[in-house]
């Protein structure tokens, strides 16, 4: 890829992080008043249709979609995402965006400590440090040691580490399944089991909030495309620091919109893990440059 493709996708990453934040507060907002299971359902109806609507242009179309190599595991990855959304979405409205976010911001760090046991990378003694610090940033976000503790705090971590499997699971089904397969099963199995529980917990909405709601599907297809397009674009190495600008969105709707509070252990420990975890990428690209350059073939004149 070219310098200006990467810094092109960069741009397509950090408005996927705006868009994405977009949606949280809303899903913040909507959550507090009716079900969650509720609102994750009808955001996944919509979800659904824009992967069935893609795959569809994909070649082979749905055909080919529907014949994924990993079938079981395109179906965990699915359930996973959608249980995560529901547990993300719960801790908003227990602690807010901004606190949310900054325990969130570690799942690349749980993603390069599950990648041996799970994906069988190995990960060196400089990554091993980036995760230990970062999970030492995490530590300072949730207080343990403080009779204030609250075990509520506990939740975005559980989300952390389900959108970490989630994403160990995606890589490995990409050694042979096509993103667009992925995403469709993505789709079409968080609307299933969404659908099947959510039923359950309809509410009557007032009309505002179905314009809330509206809006809410919007932002969710619309971060999903710009975030498809930023890698097509670039290299996914070269954008993935800038998706942290999500805790940057994240954290300035929270504080002006539903008047959240950044306590200093908070921002502390979020800087923490973040460094931490831009560490571990760059530790991640540059092994991968290293190999690239390795498996090039020589040429002497």
């Amino acid at each position: 890829m070219t310098e200006q493709n990467n810094r092109l996708g960069a741009w397509l990453m950090i408005g996927t992080c705006f868009v994405f934040a977009l949606q949280d507060g809303i899903s913040r907002h909507l959550a507090e008043t009716y079900n969650v299971f509720m609102v994750v359902m009808i955001r996944y109806w919509f979800f659904a249709s824009f992967a069935i609507a893609l795959a569809a242009r994909k070649p082979g179309g749905l055909r080919t979609a529907m014949r994924p190599r990993f079938p079981l595991i395109q179906i965990a990855r699915g359930v996973l995402l959608a249980a995560e959304v529901c547990v993300m979405v719960t801790a908003f409205t227990l602690l807010g965006l901004v606190e949310s976010h900054a325990v969130f911001t570690c799942y690349p760090l749980l993603v390069a400590a599950l990648s041996g046991p799970i994906l069988g990378e190995k990960v060196g003694w400089r990554r091993w440090l980036a995760i230990g610090v970062g999970f030492a940033g995490v530590l300072v976000i949730l207080q343990p040691g403080v009779a204030v503790f609250a075990p509520a705090a506990v939740v975005p971590l559980v989300a952390a580490t389900m959108f970490a499997l989630y994403g160990l699971l995606t890589r490995y089904v990409a050694r042979g399944d096509a993103a667009s397969v992925s995403f469709f099963w993505t789709g079409i199995t968080g609307a299933v089991v969404m659908t099947a529980i959510g039923v359950f917990h309809w509410e009557a909405m007032s009309l505002p909030d179905w314009g809330w709601m509206a809006v809410l599907c919007c932002t969710a297809v619309l971060g999903h495309w710009l975030m498809i397009r930023s890698l097509e674009v670039a290299e996914a190495s070269a954008v993935q620091p800038f998706a942290y600008f999500q805790l940057v969105f994240a954290a300035a709707i929270g504080l002006t919109v539903f008047g959240e509070v950044l306590k200093p252990n908070v921002a502390i420990g979020a800087l923490i893990v973040v460094s931490a975890g831009l560490f571990t990428l760059w530790r991640q690209r540059m092994k991968a440059r290293a190999r690239r350059a390795a498996n090039a073939p020589s040429t002497h004149r």
